[in-house]
């Protein structure tokens, strides 16, 4: 007995506007490095109305299941996707984190935190290398003027560095919420 016709043509309008909003999502998360198909596994997980199983996920996508254990390990890793128990399964059950804020500040400070610790890293070891340098090359004015110039611009890079390290910590104690507040739309 299948659903009457009123019936399935709302259900095809719905699943159609579904279907478009997955493929933005989708699209978009390549702004975050994620590849198309994980985005689109984040935007069925969005739309599903329980927590889903990899083979739930597969059959549904039309992908492996070892696709979507990648997938899902992306999204778990930028803590996009929650795994979660529920009485009477023995699989693993997955569902979106649907708080868009959170997510967002989770992705910013795990991506970019690692980033600037690196970068950091790295401009005081140059640093270091060039107050060598300047000691060994002391008798040499134009090299000293090449390490001054090349002082200058790690200055300058650092200075950034720190910068972003203190925005980061805005998102990951929420005073950015201070700076940019979350309100709710008028209307769409």
């Amino acid at each position: 007995m299948g659903l009457d016709p009123g019936k399935e043509e709302q259900n095809a309008a719905l699943q159609k506007m579904r279907k478009r909003v997955i493929e933005t999502i989708g699209r978009n998360m390549d702004l975050y490095g994620i590849s198309l198909s994980t985005g689109h596994l984040y935007g069925l997980l969005y739309f599903a109305d329980k927590p889903m199983t990899l083979d739930e996920m597969g059959s549904e996508m039309k992908m492996s299941k070892t696709s979507m254990s990648t997938g899902v390990r992306t999204l778990l890793d930028l803590k996009m996707v929650n795994k979660v128990w529920e009485k009477g399964s023995r699989k693993d059950l997955y569902e979106v984190e649907y708080d868009w804020y959170q997510t967002f500040t989770d992705f910013f400070d795990i991506k970019w935190r690692k980033s600037v610790e690196t970068n950091i890293l790295i401009l005081r070891k140059s640093m270091e290398e060039i107050n060598k340098l300047e000691k060994e090359y002391a008798e040499d004015p134009e090299m000293v003027d090449l390490l001054h110039k090349d002082k200058a611009k790690l200055r300058d890079a650092y200075a950034y560095y720190q910068w972003l390290d203190r925005l980061i910590d805005t998102f990951e104690n929420g005073d950015i919420y201070k700076l940019v507040p979350k309100e709710l739309p008028d209307e769409i």
